[in-house]
């Protein structure tokens, strides 16, 4: 697979300051002037200024300059324009509007999270100590960005850019949406038909269930307006997660033990007739601001336009 990673995301917001501060509060390091970057990925986001939320842009990492040259090939026969410089290509999707932008990078390695001992029937692991996860009392540090989630007003041309276009591959599908992965994760880019072109959610990993909670209930603490859905386990994915809310109305997403592809002969992507069904295995019922987020309809009138 050419593509290996989502790199960095460039979010668009009305309040930067205070959306800025979020972040930050989140598990990302602030690096100064928007930019936040995680404990294994590097730099991963920038929020700037815009008229309303949106995803300004999405960048990914490809191995070599070869591969750039097998997207541009691939988007020319799609007949979708692009900008191609020598390390470096990019194109607007127009289902999403979002700038995507593929670069040469090299591949990060992470370093293995320390191994939980976990008691259970028939295998006791830990004796005559508390349980790791309850002691801990450092703040959670987010470890990559793992996935991003937009509404697409044509959803089936977004799928063929990432997925003709770009080289993505799918991993399970729902009515009308798809699971799109460019590295070993199930999905690093899901497109949904919307009626408004939207920036959804963006996904983070931490290391365990624990600290999809302590990141969460820390979020929530004096911010009860945060909560948006969870503790849960998703069906397509497997993830835990816990999704909260920022100030400008992006969903933020705690996830850890997501579904690992490494050899596509061994997967078979299904397709999920009921999107409720597909989205949770367990948790909380789904909220229907989840499923249609508040503030939707005013980006469609333009109430959060500015001038």
């Amino acid at each position: 697979m050419a593509l290996h990673r989502v790199a960095h995301i460039t979010i668009g917001v009305p309040n930067v300051a205070d959306t800025s501060a979020y972040y930050a509060d989140f598990g990302l390091t602030d690096l100064g002037d928007g930019r936040f970057a995680t404990a294994d990925g590097g730099e991963q986001l920038k929020v700037v200024h815009a008229a309303r939320r949106r995803l300004e842009e999405l960048s990914l990492s490809a191995d070599d300059s070869d591969d750039l040259g097998r997207i541009g090939s691939a988007l020319d026969r799609l007949e979708v324009p692009f900008v191609r410089e020598s390390h470096c290509l990019r194109a607007v999707e127009p289902g999403t509007e979002v700038t995507v932008t593929v670069e040469v990078q090299p591949r990060i390695v992470q370093p293995a999270a320390a191994r939980m001992p976990c008691n259970a029937p028939g295998r006791i692991e830990r004796t005559g100590e508390r349980a790791p996860g309850v002691l801990r009392e450092g703040p959670v540090r987010v470890r990559r960005l793992g996935h991003v989630v937009l509404g697409s007003t044509n959803q089936e041309a977004s799928q063929r850019f990432f997925t003709e276009g770009l080289g993505f591959k799918v991993s399970d599908q729902a009515p009308g949406a798809a699971f799109l992965r460019c590295s070993t994760d199930h999905h690093n880019v899901l497109v949904q038909q919307a009626p408004i072109s939207f920036l959804h959610h963006t996904s983070w990993q931490v290391d365990d269930v624990d600290e999809v909670g302590r990141g969460a209930t820390r979020m929530l603490e004096g911010h009860p307006e945060r909560h948006v859905w969870g503790l849960g386990r998703h069906q397509l994915g497997s993830n835990f997660f816990w999704y909260l809310k920022d100030p400008a109305g992006n969903f933020s997403e705690y996830y850890s033990d997501m579904d690992c592809i490494v050899d596509d002969q061994l997967w078979t992507p299904g397709i999920w007739e009921d999107a409720r069904v597909a989205l949770y295995n367990w948790g909380p019922p789904v909220p229907p601001s989840f499923l249609r987020p508040e503030d939707l309809a005013a980006m469609m009138t333009g109430a959060h336009d500015a001038g």
